[in-house]
Parts: structure tokens; sequence; C-alpha cells
């Protein structure tokens, strides 16, 4: 079996008969091409020293330059680390990781193993709508995308939820019945009727294929399992003008697209975006769209630190917005009760914009779309004083919400979020990445 080719991170901080040792041993396993030395002086007599390791070594005064110069001359398939604290610590080592699977290369050592199997490239041209976590507006996103990008191409979405169907599903938005009373029939018959796909297909009227997916791994470039290729596939006999493959959590679409969009949410920790594999992820992009900038959810500060980190990542395109409901019938006059996921601290700047734009009465609400029992608890204390339920299409929006909104009689409208700019121009952004993706093909 021909060997994998590897680089050995070593440092001064060993004795150098013990790091060539080391490459010995690594030898027996790989074809070593070459070595990084990463710092440290403590154990290592001369730099001279370095040269009798049998390997070419790549010294230079920053670390993470040393390692991109390695990958440069010796297109390694794998780095494997043979250093320590406290030349490398925790900070360090992540770092590495970002930088070395963002250039499509394995990172081990002996108790880690950070790989990537080989990506399906998409034979149309795509895009990937990609997040940073849960509940930061992933779906809202790629709905608005595709909502903008089919009045002027043909639009297939590719989903991949957690409550995803076990055979990828089609459903041709343009046309399918999407009323409140199918989606709860297909609930009771024990469908998810608020997955992902459901939602896009109802906000954006075009062609969605449903699939799922189970674990995200540290990276989140792949789930542990999906059934996105079998997806992909379908999306392709359709021959759209452009696929928009929407990612789940923090974890990526299992495909090589033609362009990236990253969802990150201002409220996020800091932390999430500028350590562990944030970086990967803002690496593996090509447009950043923070959501969530205002407050309750973020302070002036708190985005700024947000761009900021973005941005010492990676010189990229970043767009601050808020996000906005758009109920998809008319409200006007109406009682309302508001079912949504949006924190319980938004919810007066949601029902204040709610009773100004669209002229109505909200008289209930809750923030616990994705708690059943404690949803179920505050829809009854409203005893329904209310004449429509407004619900997002997520979560328990279809199983409890607009179940015991129409047993009593009430009508059930369902609401989009609207991704909206607080500066720049969101839309000219989408159509540009868009057209680069459709100039790759």
């Amino acid at each position: 079996m021909k060997k994998e080719r590897a680089i050995a991170l070593v440092d001064g901080e060993h004795y150098f008969p013990v790091i060539k040792d080391g490459l010995e041993v690594l030898a027996r396993q790989y074809k070593v091409v070459g070595a990084v030395f990463l710092g440290g002086t403590e154990k290592i007599g001369n730099m001279e020293d370095l040269n009798k390791l049998g390997v070419p070594v790549i010294l230079k005064d920053n670390l993470y330059s040393a390692i991109r110069s390695a990958i440069e001359k010796f297109s390694p398939d794998v780095a494997v680390d043979l250093s320590d604290e406290p030349v490398v610590g925790y900070y360090e080592r992540f770092e590495i990781a970002n930088l070395l699977l963002n250039a499509g290369v394995s990172y081990k050592g002996i108790d880690f193993d950070f790989s990537l199997p080989k990506l399906v490239k998409v034979a149309l041209p795509s895009l990937s709508v990609a997040g940073t976590g849960k509940r930061i507006g992933k779906t809202s996103v790629a709905g608005y995308i595709a909502l903008l990008l089919k009045q002027s191409y043909k639009v297939c979405i590719v989903t991949m939820g957690r409550g995803g169907p076990a055979e990828p599903e089609i459903l041709h938005g343009e046309k399918i019945d999407l009323s409140p009373e199918r989606l709860v029939k297909l609930a009771e018959q024990g469908r998810h009727a608020a997955s992902d796909h459901f939602e896009d297909a109802l906000m954006a009227r075009v062609l969605t294929i449903g699939c799922r997916r189970c674990g995200g791994g540290m990276s989140g470039r792949i789930p542990f399992t999906s059934n996105v290729l079998q997806g992909k596939e379908l999306a392709e006999n359709f021959n759209p003008d452009i696929i928009i493959f929407e990612g789940s959590g923090s974890t990526f679409p299992p495909v090589e697209t033609d362009q990236t969009i990253l969802i990150v949410g201002a409220h996020q920790p800091l932390d999430y975006i500028q350590r562990y594999f944030g970086p990967y992820r803002i690496l593996q992009s090509d447009l950043v769209i923070l959501t969530m900038c205002e407050v309750p959810d973020a302070n002036e500060e708190k985005i700024q630190q947000m761009v900021d980190a973005i941005k010492k990542v990676k010189d990229i395109p970043i767009i601050k917005t808020i996000f906005r409901p758009k109920p998809l019938e008319d409200i006007t006059g109406e009682k309302i009760f508001l079912a949504t996921t949006a924190p319980k601290k938004s919810l007066s700047k949601l029902i204040e914009y709610l009773e100004s734009k669209y002229s109505c009465k909200v008289e209930g609400a809750s923030s616990s779309l994705s708690n059943r029992p404690i949803l179920r608890e505050d829809i009854n204390a409203s005893n329904y004083n209310f004449d429509t339920m407004l619900v997002e299409l997520k979560a328990a929006g279809v199983d409890v919400a607009a179940k015991l909104a129409l047993n009593k009689g009430k009508r059930v409208v369902f609401i989009d979020n609207i991704p909206l700019a607080l500066e720049g121009n969101l839309n000219k952004l989408i159509l540009d990445i868009t057209q680069r993706a459709i100039s790759k093909k």
C-alpha cells in the first residue's frame, strides 16, 4: 500500500536524538517528506542539528508561516505533531488545525486525528449556506437567497436537517399544498412537517429536496452520516441554474460547492468565532452574513468584536443584518398570538414591529416554539383570545401551535424571517457571489 506523504512538526524542547527517533518511528507508517521546526531552543544545541535529522526542515520566525511554506513545498497528505508545550499549547494547536484542514491536510497526534474525506463536487453551479451554530438564521437566509435568485434563475435548495427524512424528499414548492391544515395532517402521520425543507419550500416556493444528517464533528465540515449526496444527485437531475445547499447547526453540507456563505450570529460567544474551529469555517467561506446585530442580542461593541475577529482570520466581505417577521398572508386588524423561536427578551421588539407594520394587535406571545410543554402552556394560558395564530414553520410550529389553533377554529398564518441589511447592499452581494459560482462552471 502506498504510504501517505507526511511532514513532522518538531520543536527544540526535545533532545535531538529523541526527535530523530520519533522520525524513525513515523517513517514506519508514512513517507516522511519534511519537517517544520516550530521553535524552542532549550535542548537543541544549534540550528545545524536540524540539518542532521535526515529530512529537509522548514524554519521561519513565525510557526504558521513555516507550516504554510511546508505545505507549499512538500504537498503533504498529513502533518504529524511531535511537538509539545510550551512551544505549542492548546490555542496554537487549534490554529494549526485550522490552517492544515483549510489546505486539505490532515492533522494528527498521538491522541487526536483531524482528517477530512475528499468532498464530492457538484456538477452544476452551487452555493453553500453554512453556519456557526443553531438558531442564527441559516434557513431564513437560504430561503431569502432562493426568493431573490428565482427572479432570474431556476433554483433548487437541498437541506440536511437533524429531523429530515430517511430518503431525500422532493417538494415542488411552486405548486405543492403547504397549507397549515395539510402540514398538520402530515405531522399526524408521523412526519416532521416543520423540517427545514418544508420551511424553504413554503417561504421561497422553489424546488426543495429534504435530506437529513447525524453528528457534525469539531470542524463541522462534514456530518457523521447523511443522505445529502443522494439529494445532490436528485437536484442535478432537475438541471437547475443554481443549487443552494443548506447547512445544519454548525455543520457544512458534505459537498464541494462553488461558493460558500457563512451565517454568524452576533450574539454568539466570541471564542466560537476566533478560537477552536471558528477560523476554519471562516477560511472555507466567501461571504459572511452577521445576523442579530441589535440589542438585546448584541451591542455595538460586541458586533465590532465579531467583525474584527472575522477579518483577522480572512479578508472577507461581511454584512451586518437583523431579522424582521413577515406574515405570508394579510393580518390587518386581527388579534394575534405570536409563536416564535426568538428569545424572550426580543419579544417586545417583534410585537412592536408587527403591530406597527401590519396593523394588527398581538394579544399573546410565546418564545418557546422549541419547547413543546411550555409552548402548550403559553397557548392555553391565552384562553384562545385571538383570531390568528402567527407562527414560524419551525420546531413545534405545526404539531403543537398550528394544531391547537386549528382545533379551536382559529386561523393559522406562517411567518418568514427576512434579513435586513444595516449597511451595504445584501442583495448585490448575493447576486455577485451567485454569478461567481455560475462563472466557475
